[in-house]
């Protein structure tokens, strides 16, 4: 902990040490003030280390007697002649070069095994009359998971492409290494053997040992003061044992520096006298997969070979890859002490994106890394970017009439196979693939943008950039004439042009950073289609890692929305939702926006979308801010914070030129990542803001306003549910209710808490639970207030006519007679088939009502199941299907202006972030022994009333303009006119001259700022505080909602100036 602590805040350690240490101090201690790996191209970061082994090989004392046992072993086995089994156990021994590792770890038998196989394969060369065909592949893979013993023919500097050895350390990465965890890991020990397999054949062996690492249960006591961990009490007594005290040093080095680093920390060393080069990485266990196969294909492709390869692993969950490196024999390439930066530079890509089809794939591998990576997010954009629907769907669009279910029913079947039909992953990949020249050209195109300059002229340029001044760049009209000319298939014309469109729309990049776990690209959104997007993108960001992608879209500068991942069944669901990502990122960020109409942020929303088996938390790490200092990469962050530390966080070549801010918040499943990254968004430098870099934090530890404890969201919802009651007569507790979501989730259990219906369905992702005599509220109470979803249902408080459908149900017979046959089917249909006068969709999938199944909500003789409808979870109607339900009398209020309570708080929580010190912050909103301040529980009060005053303000002005209108316009409609409308004025507000008066300004502010806030830091003091970007935005929200909700959207220009006429009052 710094000693420049200000606080006695009483956190969990982690935190604590970090909201202590305002001075950022903790981030300069140590070997990071003058980290020598921070130099990575030139000299000057050559660190060296003498001529001396990093590991000492025990002797194993009783090779002799164990000699003299094999050969009698070979001798019984029978399969070499007796006069030449001493000359072959010798050579094995004696000649080959084997470590005594090896011979000290196998029994007799196991070795005489090997011989004999070796033998073998000798007699197999000799009958081909070529001794290149010799190849022994040997393997032994103990049953119980201690470990396993590879030993496979190895030519210097190649990669094997046939055989067991082709496959053998992707095998050991995905058996040992991809899935460490702190108790159950492994060491790795492999080299290539001295000698040759015979007189005749000069092929080598390289030998690998796995071993199971085995923590002693009471670890050395550490040695140091300085709480930093000492790396005997973490290690394998075995590797202490091997390891040299200069290893033990420099692996100690680094392990701190991955302590404090989300991503890798990567050196080079110099052994005095000679030309090889050591490389060592280390990075947390789980940080990537297949990482230690790809590094051999990576130095391969320099012409270099490994004479020794270590892995280490550590009981607090480090990984350490030490690399010995040496050019092959004659080679042409570029010399190691220029090719070894590039090794470097280049394995923070495979870092990021080990498994790259585009690099590995042996009929394309004349790509460098960098252009296979480029050729990888080229890959993906592609993907997402050239399944367009293109003029003939905009003219039969246009023929069309989509107020017609009919219509719009054909419209969205044809959509739905342009995008699957057009262009799939493998006929994207074969055009690269086909086009390699292409590729490269392209890419040199990308990097003459965006690859950074030194900074110092007197530094010997890098390998990568003296390939861009071999490739001759043509400008954009050449390198499309070019494509256009060599490609004469339309639809690999249009694959490749889509990475122009690429190149020709990134603002900025991490690509070139020295080290990231995860690529991001900040884009100018100018290339989407009006037709299929019609509302244009303030902001894109498009985020790829090795087991997720991930976009983020933004309709304002200053923007507020949550980060959702996207979780996939199976691989066909997979499928549909790589396909969907965008169309849905778009969606939810288009629907935030009109739903941050009474707000300063304007709409925004991140999407992640895991692999198949992937981590959800760390594809959500990586993507916003994977690393944990403020010298570590980032995904997005990246993209935010100007670099300043050289070879770690470089300056970004930036077309866009402008600070940009975000602000992230919760959403599905994400509720509980919020925390993590405000901290680090704090450690890497951005004290200002840390503490509104994210909404929905927790209270005790961050301050956060939790939408869940508060009912935040919920008491939006529930103004327009008391306003239709109160507009129509009804009492509440005569009304039967529908409601999707379940109690298990926080706005289906606060919905409960807060009404006294008669619920006769819930339907959440557990099953349906039903009964039209209406479920028993206090066993509803119950699950909601246990936030358990419905399989938790006492069944015995079920009426004779109720039933609880679980999914994992089969062939249910419910009290109508009906079977059931499949209780997930029932589930995923239910919400088609109930009916009652209320319907509150409170949790879901976007998109469960459509056009295609919309008449499902309506009886043979066409009335509606519901006669009202309070969209309270997002895009849960298409809005087809909204304007279709209209049509036949159905009330319906949808999401973005049903469930604007949730952002309203974040919004609020993002304002007390903003306008408090980081003491007041942690004073104030961060709980002392689980207690919250008098201030932090008048400020929710002040959120919440500012909730129900939005939300009953927009319900009256929608009902009014109806009411005027005499129905002749839908609700829907009105509701979208007015978030444009209110939108719309709000960016003619923030760029007039009406903020600039500054009486009018003060009197905006001490309404718009909640008086919890006004009174505890005074207005004056907030609005030397609050960035100006900021101010505009809330200043010109706050004037625009209070207008229209008091005018209506057809307020005059007068009513205007009577109304900013008292804004100074």
């Amino acid at each position: 902990m710094s000693s420049n602590s200000t606080s006695t805040l009483p956190l969990p350690r982690p935190v604590s040490s970090v909201l202590q240490d305002p001075t950022m101090q903790h981030l300069h201690d140590g070997p990071y003030a003058s980290d020598a790996s921070s130099r990575t191209n030139s000299e000057a970061s050559l660190q060296r280390v003498k001529n001396l082994p990093g590991y000492t090989t025990p002797v194993f004392k009783g090779k002799e007697e164990q000699r003299a046992k094999v050969q009698a072993d070979v001798a019984a086995k029978g399969f070499i002649p007796r006069e030449l089994i001493t000359n072959e156990v010798n050579w094995f021994y004696s000649h080959l070069g084997i470590d005594d590792t090896y011979f000290q770890n196998e029994s007799p038998s196991v070795i005489s095994d090997h011989i004999i196989a070796l033998f073998g394969a000798k007699v197999l060369a000799f009958t081909k009359h070529d001794p290149n065909k010799l190849v022994i592949d040997l393997e032994k893979i103990d049953e119980k998971g201690n470990g396993a013993t590879f030993i496979h023919t190895s030519p210097p500097g190649l990669t094997s492409t046939e055989g067991p050895g082709a496959t053998c350390e992707s095998r050991i990465d995905s058996l040992y290494l991809d899935n460490s965890t702190p108790s159950n890991c492994y060491r790795l020990e492999t080299y290539r053997s001295a000698g040759s397999i015979s007189a005749t054949a000069s092929q080598q062996l390289r030998c690998y040992f796995v071993t199971k690492c085995h923590f002693p249960a009471q670890p050395p006591p550490s040695t140091r003061t300085d709480e930093r961990t000492d790396i005997r009490s973490v290690s394998d007594p075995v590797f202490l044992e091997k390891a040299s005290e200069n290893t033990l040093e420099i692996y100690q080095r680094i392990m701190w520096q991955v302590e404090s680093r989300y991503g890798p920390v990567m050196e080079v060393f110099e052994v005095e006298g000679t030309r090889e080069r050591r490389l060592v990485i280390g990075y947390k266990m789980g940080g990537t997969s297949r990482f230690f196969s790809a590094l051999s294909n990576l130095y391969h492709y320099y012409e270099l070979y490994s004479a020794r390869k270590y892995v280490e692993q550590f009981s607090n969950g480090v990984t350490i890859i030490s690399l010995y490196l040496n050019p092959v024999p004659g080679s042409t390439a570029a010399p190691i002490e220029s090719s070894i930066f590039q090794v470097m530079k280049e394995a923070s890509l495979l870092y990021c994106l080990p498994d790259n089809t585009f690099f590995l794939n042996p009929d394309n591998s004349n790509h460098a890394v960098q252009e296979a990576t480029y050729a990888y997010c080229g890959w993906v954009f592609a993907q997402h970017f050239c399944n367009r629907l293109g003029p003939a769907y905009l003219h039969l669009k246009n023929i069309l009439d989509e107020s017609n279910s009919s219509h719009a029913e054909v419209l969205n079947d044809i959509k739905r196979r342009f995008r699957e039909e057009t262009f799939t992953r493998e006929s994207i990949a074969q055009v690269i693939h086909a086009h390699s020249e292409l590729i490269r050209l392209l890419y040199v195109n990308f990097a003459m943008v965006h690859y950074p300059a030194a900074d110092d002229a007197s530094l010997m340029p890098t390998l990568s950039y003296q390939r861009l001044q071999i490739t001759q760049p043509l400008s954009d009209e050449e390198l499309y004439d070019k494509i256009r000319r060599t490609v004469p298939n339309k639809q690999d014309l249009q694959v490749l042009e889509s990475f122009l469109i690429f190149n020709k729309h990134v603002l900025k990049t991490n690509f070139y950073q020295p080290t990231k776990v995860a690529l991001s690209f900040r884009l100018a959104p100018d290339f989407l289609p009006e037709i299929e997007y019609p509302k244009k993108p303030f902001g894109m960001l498009f985020v790829i890692g090795n087991e997720f992608r991930g976009f983020h879209i933004r309709f304002r500068d200053v923007a507020r929305g949550g980060i959702r991942i996207v979780m996939s069944r199976n691989k066909e669901n997979y499928s549909i939702n790589q396909r969907m990502l965008f169309d849905e990122n778009y969606g939810l960020a288009s629907t935030q926006s009109l739903k941050n109409k009474d707000i300063p942020e304007g709409g925004a929303k991140g999407t992640i979308l895991p692999s198949l088996g992937a981590s959800p938390r760390r594809c959500f790490e990586k993507y916003v801010d994977a690393s944990i200092t403020s010298k570590s990469r980032i995904a997005v962050i990246d993209l935010l914070i100007p670099g300043q530390t050289p070879g770690i966080k470089e300056r970004l070549v930036d077309l866009y030129g402008k600070p940009e801010l975000l602000f992230f918040g919760p959403d599905e499943g994400t509720a509980d990542m919020m925390d993590w990254a405000a901290l680090h968004a704090r450690d890497r430098g951005a004290e200002k803001w840390w503490k509104s870099f994210t909404t929905g934090k927790s209270a005790e530890r961050l301050g956060g306003v939790p939408h869940d404890t508060y009912g935040m969201t919920s008491l939006s919802i529930r103004q327009y549910v008391l306003g239709i009651y109160k507009q129509l007569g009804l009492r509440e507790k005569d009304v039967t209710k529908v409601q999707t979501g379940g109690p298990g989730a926080w706005m289906f259990s606060n919905e409960i808490l807060l009404s006294s219906d008669k619920t006769v369905v819930v339907i959440d992702g557990s099953g349906v639970l039903a009964d039209p005599a209406g479920i028993n509220r206090e066993e509803l109470v119950r699950l909601a207030k246990l936030r358990v979803p419905v399989a938790n249902f006492n069944k015995s408080k079920l009426s004779k006519d109720g039933y609880l459908v679980k999914v994992e149900d089969q062939d249910v017979k419910l009290p109508s007679g009906e079977v059931v046959l499949d209780g997930t089917d029932f589930r995923n249909g239910a919400h088609l088939r109930f009916k009652a006068d209320l319907f509150i969709p409170c949790g879901g999938r976007p998109e469960a009502v459509n056009i295609s199944n919309v008449t499902a909500l309506a009886d043979t003789e066409g009335k509606p199941h519901f006669k009202y409808i309070v969209e309270g979870a997002n895009l849960f109607f298409t809005q087809q299907a909204r304007l279709h339900l209209e049509k036949r009398k159905v009330i319906l209020f949808k999401d973005s202006s049903a469930n604007k309570g949730g952002v309203t708080s974040s919004s609020l929580e993002v304002l007390a972030g903003l306008a408090l010190s980081t003491q007041e912050y942690v004073d104030l909103m961060i709980f002392k022994d689980g207690k919250p301040s008098e201030f932090y529980q008048n400020y929710v009060k002040d959120i919440q009333a500012k909730i129900t005053e939005n939300a009953a303000a927009e319900f009256q002005c929608i009902w009014r303009e109806h009411a005027r209108l005499q129905g002749a316009k839908p609700r829907t409609q009105i509701s979208d006119e007015l978030s444009s409308t209110l939108n719309n004025l709000q960016a003619e507000l923030e760029s007039s001259d009406l903020f600039d008066d500054l009486p009018s300004r003060k009197g905006v502010m001490r309404r718009a700022i909640p008086k919890t806030l006004v009174d505890q830091i005074g207005l004056d003091t907030l609005l030397e505080r609050l960035p100006e970007t900021y101010q505009r935005a809330l200043f010109s929200s706050w004037v625009a909602s209070h207008f229209i909700y008091k005018y209506g959207v057809n307020g005059s220009s007068v009513d205007f100036f009577h109304f900013a006429r008292d804004l100074a009052n």
